[in-house]
């Protein structure tokens, strides 16, 4: 299982497109994402001031799209990316932050 932080509104229009990406896709190229471990983290070093956000758990044995884990420098942790658009069936759940 891994894991992606979001807002509810860019949810809601992935659910009527069918998939789902991040800014980050078209920026770096990859939809970030983390195990279970390293979600407190992000939260803090990103996310402190956002409300409205959802954890999407992903199961990623369901993803289209390639799954690579690759260290992030700025962390010295290594974290999944994915490398393309996220399809909506690989979610399983949804959790309110």
């Amino acid at each position: 299982m891994i894991y992606h932080i979001t807002d509810k509104d860019r949810w809601a229009a992935a659910l009527k497109t069918g998939q789902y990406e991040a800014p980050s896709l078209l920026s770096e190229g990859f939809i970030h994402t983390s195990r279970k471990e390293q979600i407190a983290g992000v939260l803090k070093r990103y996310y402190s001031s956002n409300t409205d956000l959802l954890l999407l758990h992903i199961d990623e044995s369901r993803l289209t799209s390639p799954l690579r884990f690759e260290m992030a420098e700025t962390v010295n942790e290594i974290f999944p990316h994915i490398y393309g658009p996220l399809n909506i069936d690989s979610v399983i759940k949804t959790e309110s932050l």
